[in-house]
């Protein structure tokens, strides 16, 4: 194990030397220590990148990435998914990556991306699985800072991949990255995204309790959840709600509210979101599409 690696590693959460992990690899500075301290940590790595075609020469990415895995002794996969540019590309993206890569894989997510990712959620108006920001799991450099990571490349000799689209400020992350946050830090006179991403584990907490006290409402009972807790009642409709339209999120806090009218007695039913409805018949709750 290097010096540049150890103190690093000591906060990472990697499971034990001689497991088989999936790693996805952009060719940024944050995957590409991801790559370097999954080998380091003697784990049997595989670096996986995905190419979406979105701008000149990204196919050529992939041998940075090729040529890393090499280098620390591990194999490599690479395939594509392409995205057509427009709306909601960063989510479209994400979802055609994910889509190609194989179950389980490790992602090189810091501190930073966590700040970043309660912000968005926060501005959104998501509820605690938001406010929880990005599951830990499966994210082994979520307590480490973007600026180590980048140090890191520079120590061992690795010229990350510059992603232009990162400097964009049509994509709110951008805005929050380059704008917000340092506003954030400014104004409280000292570095907020340790302050965030602490309470981004306080509230995963806080979630997951609450996540198994609804367990036992029915939530399509409305005089159940009507009677229960409202925050009880809110993560059982939640859960339901994510569970039956297959959603990768859970709904927001507003829509939310809504079903809670609806469970009130106050509306018939209320638009949830990607055409689904929620609605009541007599006592009981049901989803429409």
């Amino acid at each position: 194990m290097s010096a540049e690696t150890s103190d690093l590693l000591a906060r990472c959460t990697f499971p034990p030397a001689e497991t088989a992990v999936d790693c996805a690899v952009s060719g940024g500075p944050d995957s590409l220590a991801l790559l370097v301290l999954a080998a380091e940590a003697g784990c049997r790595v595989t670096a996986w990148h995905v190419d979406h075609g979105l701008r000149p020469g990204s196919a050529d990415e992939a041998n940075v990435v090729a040529q890393a895995a090499a280098r620390w002794g591990a194999a490599f996969e690479a395939r594509t998914a392409h995205c057509q540019p427009g709306p909601n590309l960063e989510a479209r993206a994400r979802a055609a990556r994910y889509e190609v890569l194989p179950p389980g894989v490790l992602t090189g997510h810091t501190a930073d991306d966590q700040a970043e990712t309660v912000l968005l959620n926060l501005i959104r108006g998501a509820g605690p699985d938001g406010l929880a920001g990005i599951d830990p799991a499966r994210r082994p450099l979520l307590a480490l800072r973007r600026h180590e990571t980048q140090a890191l490349c520079e120590a061992v000799g690795l010229e990350p991949v510059q992603d232009p689209s990162n400097l964009d400020p049509a994509h709110r992350r951008n805005r929050i990255r380059h704008e917000l946050l340092p506003l954030l830090c400014d104004i409280a006179q000292r570095d907020v995204v340790p302050i965030i991403a602490r309470s981004a584990g306080l509230m995963g907490g806080i979630r997951d309790l609450l996540d198994e006290l609804a367990a036992a409402i029915d939530p399509t009972d409305a005089k159940a959840v009507a009677e229960a807790p409202e925050p009880l009642a809110q993560m059982a409709l939640r859960r339901w709600i994510q569970q039956e339209t297959d959603a990768e999120h859970p709904p927001d806090a507003a829509a939310i509210e809504r079903v809670m009218a609806v469970v009130r007695n106050e509306a018939r039913s209320t638009e949830i979101g990607a055409g689904w409805s929620v609605t009541r018949s007599s006592q009981r709750l049901g989803l429409q599409r």
